[in-house]
């Protein structure tokens, strides 16, 4: 094993990691939104069933 293919390698974690991050973060993007979603949905839901006639 040379020090190049150290280097590669280590580059190659290092890419392979920030991509891991940055694929985490759209995650709890995706889960926030979802969960105010879902709570939007609840109130609205509230709202019509105590307006209801």
């Amino acid at each position: 094993m040379t020090a190049d293919d150290t280097g590669r390698d280590r580059t190659e974690e290092q890419e392979r990691l920030a991509l891991e991050k940055k694929r985490e973060r759209y995650v709890w993007y995706y889960l926030g939104y979802f969960l105010f979603g879902i709570h939007i949905v609840a109130f609205v839901m509230i709202f019509a069933v105590r307006h209801a006639k």
